[in-house]
C-alpha cells in the first residue's frame, strides 16, 4: 500500500446520528419505523438523485424531496414536499454538530504518518467543505488532497474523479486503496479505475449481484483501522 484514499459521508463519521436526529424532531414518535432500514433506502435514493443533480435533471430541493420521500414511500409513508424540506433543514443543521470518533482520529493519524492520504467525496463543494471543516479533517488532510466531486466536475463512480486525485498526488504507479462506504460510487467506482477497495459496511448490506468485488469489507471503524494496520 503505497497511499490511501478515503470517503467521507457515513466513512469517516456515522452518518446515521444526524439524519435520525433529524428525523425525530420533524416526526417525534408518529412512525414506529426500522431507522436502520429508512437511512439505507435513503442513502440509495440519494445517489441515483444525485446523478440527475450532476445531469441537470433535477434540482438540489428536488434531489432533497426525491431521497426521503422516495425511501419513505416504502413504508407506506407519505409526507408533502414542504415536509421533505423541512427534514433536509434539520438534517444539514445536525450535519453541522457531526464529529469524527476518537478511532478514526487514531487510524487518520497512523495512515497519514505512514503513506500519503487524501480524501474523494461527492456533493457540491460548499456543503462538502462546509463538513469537512466541522469534522476537523484539516488535522490530517491538505486541501491539495481533498477532492469534491462538486470542484472536479465529475463525480463517483466515474473513475475520471480517481484519476483526477491520483494525478494531483503523483501516484499514477503508485498502489492506491480508496476506502468507502457506497458500493457502486466506492468499490466500484474505485476498481473500475484500478484502485484496491476497502468497502466500509457499517450497515451490513449484502454483496450485490454485480460481479465486482472489494478487496477487504469491514463493519465497523475498529475493524477498519485493525485492517489498515496490516496493510501498512
Amino acid at each position: 500500500m503505497d497511499a490511501v484514499l478515503f470517503d467521507v459521508d457515513d466513512t469517516l463519521y456515522d452518518q446515521r446520528e444526524p439524519f435520525e436526529r433529524a428525523f425525530r424532531q420533524l416526526f417525534g414518535e408518529t412512525y414506529e419505523i426500522d431507522m436502520e432500514r429508512l437511512f439505507a433506502l435513503s442513502r440509495k435514493y440519494s445517489d441515483e438523485a444525485f446523478e440527475h443533480s450532476q445531469s441537470g435533471q433535477m434540482t438540489m430541493d428536488e434531489m432533497y424531496i426525491y431521497r426521503i420521500s422516495k425511501a419513505l414511500k416504502e413504508f407506506d409513508i407519505q409526507i408533502s414536499d414542504e415536509d421533505a424540506l423541512k427534514f433536509q433543514e434539520f438534517y444539514a443543521g445536525y450535519q453541522k454538530q457531526i464529529s469524527v470518533s476518537e478511532v478514526i482520529k487514531e487510524m487518520l493519524t497512523f495512515c497519514r504518518d505512514r503513506v500519503p492520504i487524501g480524501v474523494i467525496t461527492n456533493g457540491p463543494s460548499g456543503h462538502q467543505w462546509e463538513k469537512i471543516e466541522t469534522l476537523g479533517l484539516g488535522e490530517w488532510f491538505l486541501d491539495e488532497v481533498i477532492f469534491v466531486s462538486g470542484d472536479v466536475g465529475t463525480a463517483k463512480p466515474d473513475e475520471k474523479i480517481f484519476w483526477y486525485a491520483c494525478d494531483k498526488m503523483k501516484l499514477q504507479d503508485a498502489e492506491v486503496w480508496y476506502v468507502g462506504d457506497s458500493y457502486r460510487n466506492d468499490v466500484e467506482g474505485a476498481k473500475s479505475a484500478g484502485l484496491y477497495s476497502i468497502w466500509m459496511n457499517r450497515r451490513n448490506h449484502p454483496y450485490p449481484v454485480s460481479g465486482v468485488r472489494p478487496d477487504y469489507c469491514v463493519g465497523s471503524e475498529e475493524e477498519l483501522y485493525r485492517l489498515l494496520q496490516k496493510l501498512l
